[in-house]
């Protein structure tokens, strides 16, 4: 490998929308950032800065980016960086033509399953969300969640290599939110309460991150054990009460019947488990690694999840095996106060894998960041 004979100058793009553009909108854009900063732990980096392309000039203050310690530069001063890596701004083709033509390298980082995001979208008449535009990338790199579906969805149609990279999360951000609750309000675990509020937060957007399991999960426990739910709060779902096949399917259930379960708009999971929850139950297919799960229990909360690759934390249930999950959230009701010190240990050791100071984290993104120039 031939690398640089100087420190290089790295560029992370972020989509700026308008003045309501929100941090907590996805979790892209903490990912942008998050990428970053790790970039300005190399010791093959000089500074990472963000890209930032869109309607917008600058970022909104619901942005938070004041606080990541990162520069927002434009396309004309991105021009002169060593490396560009496509985020969450899809750049024109001439301006990555001229930037490649010059000597800059190009990557795409893709962080959500376009497999099935792209597939939804075209056979249902949605607008394009990820189009291929035919830019020449150096490389592709993406998430271990996305290796089976999307690896060669992502590497053929680019004729790019794809390079699969450590996830990564920190809570600057959450911190921040957690920070902005009004007082006498605290986002965290509280042990002793003898019955639960479960929550759901699943976006129901997309057919890898939906409530029904979810949903499913909780009516199992509740048929066992009843006394052990005061309510059961089913976010991100307003869009489909009025849908006829899931008001069928959620009046079947005993949780809707016995009026114990509500659906609900869009919150930040910070503010809505300090005021409303106890417990989050999840479901995703071919998309395991969410900031979801990394929130839940860096607040101490009972995470019951389908997650491979978070086996070892939480209470874990396979696949779509709703029997499962619902033993899954009554095993976590019977013993999550007595494992709290053991989970805060496990969680301390996984969030320390996902920061983006892990050496073992900077190492992996460096070694493609200088591949880019083999």
């Amino acid at each position: 490998m031939s690398a640089p004979a100087r420190k290089l100058r790295v560029g992370v793009t972020l989509n700026l929308r308008d003045a309501t553009q929100s941090i907590w909108e996805n979790g892209i854009f903490q990912n942008c950032a998050f990428l970053a900063q790790l970039f300005n732990h190399s010791p093959a980096v000089e500074e990472a800065v963000i890209v930032a392309h869109g309607a917008a000039a600058v970022p909104s203050p619901a942005m938070l980016l004041e606080h990541t310690g990162l520069r927002c530069v434009g396309l004309d001063e991105a021009m002169s960086l060593d490396v560009v890596i496509e985020m969450s701004a899809l750049l024109p083709a001439d301006w990555a033509a001229a930037f490649r033509a010059r000597g800059g390298r190009y990557a795409w980082m893709r962080v959500g399953n376009d497999y099935v995001i792209d597939i939804e979208r075209a056979m249902f008449g949605k607008p394009a969300a990820s189009l291929y535009d035919h830019k020449p990338y150096d490389a592709i790199w993406t998430l271990p969640q996305y290796e089976e579906q999307c690896r060669d969805y992502f590497g053929i149609p680019t004729r790019a290599p794809v390079k699969v990279l450590p996830h990564l999360w920190t809570p600057l951000f959450f911190d921040i939110g957690i920070r902005s609750l009004p007082a006498g309000t605290s986002f965290g675990y509280v042990a002793g309460k003898p019955r639960w509020r479960v929550c759901a937060f699943e976006p129901n957007v997309c057919m890898v991150k939906t409530s029904i399991i979810p949903m499913l999960a909780c009516e199992e426990a509740y048929r066992r054990r009843p006394n052990f739910l005061e309510q059961l709060r089913v976010c991100n779902t307003l869009h489909l009460k009025d849908h006829v096949q899931f008001l069928h399917m959620a009046r079947s259930l005993d949780v809707v019947q016995h009026g114990v379960a509500t659906f609900e708009g869009r919150f930040a999971v910070y503010e809505f488990m300090a005021n409303f929850g106890d417990c989050i139950v999840s479901h995703q297919w071919a998309n395991a690694q969410n900031y979801l799960y990394y929130e839940a229990l860096y607040g101490g909360y009972p995470l019951v999840h389908n997650s491979p690759l978070l086996r070892g934390h939480g209470y874990y249930y396979p696949g779509f095996d709703c029997e499962a999950g619902g033993a899954a959230l009554l095993r976590a009701h019977a013993e999550h106060d007595l494992r709290i010190a053991d989970a805060k240990r496990s969680t301390r050791e996984l969030l320390q894998s996902l920061d983006t100071a892990h050496p073992a984290n900077v190492e992996a993104y460096t070694r493609e960041l200088l591949a880019l120039f083999a």
